[in-house]
């Protein structure tokens, strides 16, 4: 299939707003396209040349990029920069830019062009590959030219996201979405988008009915619902197993002998990162072929003291790792397993799971396992959730006995509980930006003085908002905000968000960010949980805690299922309507 092909459809998707629209466009291209080439093209839409796992970077820049362009279409760097600035986007920006009628390149060239650049490395490889990108620039027709540069950017810009190709999939092969079920389970087990994609159109579900969890390919984290009390959690699941609720990175740690794989929850390779945690996984486990899961925080080497998350975060870098692994180290507190021995362990029970991991983890100063309660007694959960939250610790988490880890799933069988919702909301919401506004007064320096913040609805796979965030930043991180948010600008509402709400600068959606509010309320202007009165749900007097969180993906912010009952969990008296 040739590129061209392929951009016609972006095209086509990036000029609709309508999810099943986009879905019926992609199913086509998958449809005509090899079983090769639908491969190339899931990592395309993620941005990328490999699965989310694997440490392959572009390495690409917007100053290598404005390079390139200038190169490919022989004019100045600062006609390029001029260009991106009256049109927001590289991609628009090089489209008016080149002037070339040609279409001859295919998919599989234009990816094997793409996974050259982010294969060059060393001294001269900015050089290398903005003479790499230059090159295909000049192949290229302009229309093809604006998806091109857009990928190394990872702004794409379709609103297309891994639910959106999972139907589309399916949609392509049988007519509608009725094998979306089997995909989905077999990309949770995986986390390899372009494989599946890739198994499943040339053989359709026979070969992803046999995907088992293997050591080296991440599985899709399981995700927690919420509820507000120790009584709701057992009348929902019985008698259970409870665990303190860590504030760090959730890790899921493989080991095959003396190799060691460290992925933080968004999949992202970390295992350069924690090196007594690699050490740990390699030394203290009886097992040498597993997968497990837990949450690593940082203590003080002296008192053993857990510190707080902006101390554990702080690991999360590159550079200076020998000092850093010295001055905070890590202790990663291990919670489940998912394969023992090369078995997948995954359809056991949590009961079944938890003596196994018992039986692998010898614990020392950098790994152990999670304290375990078992009850049926709604105020035993409520004791053991005071005594955590009095610790330190976020909350606890209740799970049932018998259920199977469900990989890539938000469900009843973890139920979190955290800092209490009855008399006012005292627990962060994990919010996306979707948008921001120029600031006023002493703001208008910094370009921006507000955020428009959305949380994740997962029955319509949208995101909808449900507050306009103008505090909690420092005066440095309104600058750094605004600088990170300009970056993924967008000239139109995303398609995937729902607002009836329009800030002065859409953003694609990409950064989470934690709120803290007084209270839900009820609004009649934001769409998250909007229903027949229409009104939809707000946070009252809310405020931003810190910079947005890099290990977590739009999908991971609160669900507006989790908002209602939230706000049904309030005992205020009343819901008075909020002009948010």
């Amino acid at each position: 299939m040739k590129f061209s092909e392929l951009v016609e459809a972006f095209e086509r998707i990036e000029n609709v707003s309508s999810r099943t629209e986009m879905t019926a466009i992609l199913g086509q291209v998958f449809q005509q396209c090899s079983s090769y080439e639908a491969r190339l093209i899931a990592y395309l839409i993620q941005g990328r040349v490999s699965p989310a796992f694997v440490a392959l970077e572009f390495g690409v820049g917007e100053k290598l990029l404005l390079e390139a362009i200038a190169q490919a279409c022989d004019v100045d760097k600062s006609v390029v920069e001029s260009a991106v600035h009256n049109h927001g986007d590289f991609g628009l920006a090089a489209e008016v830019l080149v002037d070339n009628a040609s279409e001859c390149l295919t998919i599989a060239q234009v990816f094997s062009g793409l996974l050259q650049v982010a294969r060059i490395s060393g001294d001269d490889s900015q050089q290398a590959k903005i003479q790499s990108i230059s090159e295909m620039i000049s192949a290229m027709s302009p229309r093809e030219v604006r998806y091109l540069v857009r990928i190394p950017l990872d702004r794409l810009r379709l609103g297309v996201r891994d639910p959106t190709v999972l139907d589309a999939l399916s949609v392509g092969r049988v007519g509608n979405k009725s094998d979306r079920k089997q995909i989905e389970r077999a990309y949770n087990l995986v986390s390899d988008l372009g494989l599946v994609s890739e198994l499943y159109t040339r053989d359709g579900l026979e070969p992803l009915c046999e995907i088992n969890v293997e050591v080296g390919n991440p599985v899709r984290p399981a995700q927690a619902a919420r509820l507000s009390s120790g009584d709701e959690i057992v009348a929902k699941i019985g008698e259970c197993a409870v665990e303190p609720k860590f504030d760090g990175f959730r890790l899921q740690v493989h080991r095959n002998g003396h190799q060691v794989y460290i992925y933080s929850r968004n999949l992202e390779d970390m295992t350069g990162m924690f090196p007594e945690i690699a050490e740990a996984a390699r030394t203290r486990l009886s097992c040498d072929n597993v997968i497990f899961e837990g949450e690593a925080m940082a203590y003080d080497p002296d008192t053993l003291e857990f510190r707080p998350f902006q101390v554990t975060v702080s690991r999360r870098r590159k550079h200076d790792i020998d000092r850093l692994s010295t001055d905070n180290p890590l202790k990663l507190i291990c919670f489940d397993v998912l394969c023992v021995n090369g078995e997948d362990v995954t359809t056991y029970g949590y009961r079944e799971r938890r003596e196994k991991l018992l039986q692998i983890v010898q614990p020392n100063e950098s790994i152990g396992v999670a304290e375990s309660i078992v009850t049926g007694i709604g105020s035993k959960i409520d004791s053991f959730f005071a005594e955590e939250v009095e610790s330190g610790l976020e909350g606890v988490i209740a799970k049932k006995l018998d259920a199977p880890y469900q990989a890539g799933k938000r469900g009843f069988n973890w139920i979190k509980l955290k800092r209490s919702y009855s008399v006012e909301l005292s627990d962060t919401i994990d919010c996306t930006v979707i948008g921001y506004w120029y600031g006023r007064g002493k703001r208008a320096q910094w370009g921006i003085g507000a955020i428009l913040a959305a949380v994740w609805d997962s029955n319509e796979g949208m995101l909808k908002t449900i507050a306009r965030v103008g505090t909690g930043f420092s005066d440095e991180e309104w600058v750094a905000i605004r600088h990170l948010l300009d970056k993924n600008r967008s000239e139109t509402c995303p398609p995937e968000v729902d607002s009836s709400i329009i800030p002065d600068v859409w953003v694609h959606p990409i950064h989470v960010v934690e709120v803290l509010a007084d209270e839900l309320t009820k609004s009649p202007n934001h769409t998250a949980g909007k229903g027949n009165d229409n009104s939809g749900h707000a946070l009252r007097f809310p405020r931003v805690l810190g910079m947005p969180r890099m290990d977590k993906s739009p999908q991971d912010s609160t669900t507006v299922d989790e908002i209602e009952k939230m706000f049904q969990a309030q005992n205020t008296g009343s819901a008075a309507e909020a002009q948010a």
